[in-house]
């Protein structure tokens, strides 16, 4: 006798905390044999959504289980966002880059050894520094330059490749042009960022200089989603490190390069684990 394969998936789920359906969804999994193997859950007090990460494991394929899991939601009259992915699915990525490619080199290596749950599909810089490292991973590097006039050209190419590609999450691994607002706006929740955390107070060139100059005593660095409002999306991870008077511009320079490395690995593994969900302007993050 076959034993039917056993799939998992992750679902996550987010409501006002109000009209049973946080009851019913499990209610309706256990219904179809599912197993919850893990559950986190937070409600925000301030607003009364609640959000909920299950970890499920079933026999059901996702056409099924999602076909099944959207009659629930559709009883029920309030806003509800929910997802379902497959575990074993990774999550296509594109990423963009332009001159410094320490962000870059960290999230080549760590999905080449699998510690991201993530394939990326492909490169994209404004220069081409950083082809050579690209290819030697071989994934296709594309090369657009961005200039003020060429600039609504190069969007609509890198629209172009994102649509053949299937890309679902763009991450700007130091990237140092600015998208814009139209680009922003059509991909909500799906283009993180990273930048040092020092930008509001010391910004345009060399921050790392100007952190020196002013004897600052921690660098850090933030990810977040990329919004219309520069820099201000909903923040996913932040982290700092110590900086002392002894350290040189050259040596700041480096600690930020490793903090920065650090939070935007973390922030897309929790995104690729479908462990982030946005709460307005704020994300709730179930590391």
């Amino acid at each position: 006798m076959q034993v039917p394969q056993q799939i998992q998936y992750v679902i996550t789920l987010s409501c006002p905390d109000k009209g049973g359906l946080l009851r019913a969804v499990p209610r309706y999994l256990y219904s179809v044999g599912c197993s919850i193997e893990e559950s986190q859950q937070y409600k925000d007090i301030d607003t009364g959504f609640v959000f909920i990460r299950m970890r499920v494991c079933a026999e059901q394929t996702l056409e099924r289980l999602s076909e099944g899991l959207a009659n629930v939601v559709d009883g029920f009259s309030f806003p509800t966002e929910w997802q379902i992915h497959p575990v074993d699915q990774k999550l296509r990525v594109l990423i963009m880059v332009s001159k410094f490619g320490h962000c870059l080199n960290d999230l080549l290596f760590r999905a080449s050894i699998n510690e991201l749950p993530i394939e990326i599909a492909a490169v994209v810089s404004n220069h081409r520094d950083l082809e050579e490292l690209v290819g030697s991973y071989k994934i296709p590097f594309h090369h657009i330059p961005v200039t003020k006039d060429t600039k609504p050209e190069a969007e609509a190419r890198l629209l172009a490749l994102i649509e053949s590609e299937d890309i679902q999450l763009m991450v700007l691994a130091r990237y140092m042009q600015i998208l814009s607002d139209d680009l922003s706006k059509r991909l909500p929740g799906r283009i993180i960022n990273i930048h040092h955390s020092l930008l509001p107070s010391f910004k345009g060139a060399r921050p790392y200089h100007q952190a020196h100059a002013r004897g600052v005593k921690l660098i850090g660095a933030t990810a977040h989603y990329v919004t219309a409002d520069l820099d201000e999306g909903p923040i996913i991870e932040q982290d700092i490190i110590r900086a002392g008077h002894w350290h040189t511009p050259e040596q700041l320079v480096t600690v930020g390069r490793e903090v920065e490395s650090r939070v935007l690995g973390r922030a897309l593994k929790w995104h690729s684990e479908h462990r982030v969900l946005l709460n307005g302007r704020r994300t709730v993050v179930f590391a």
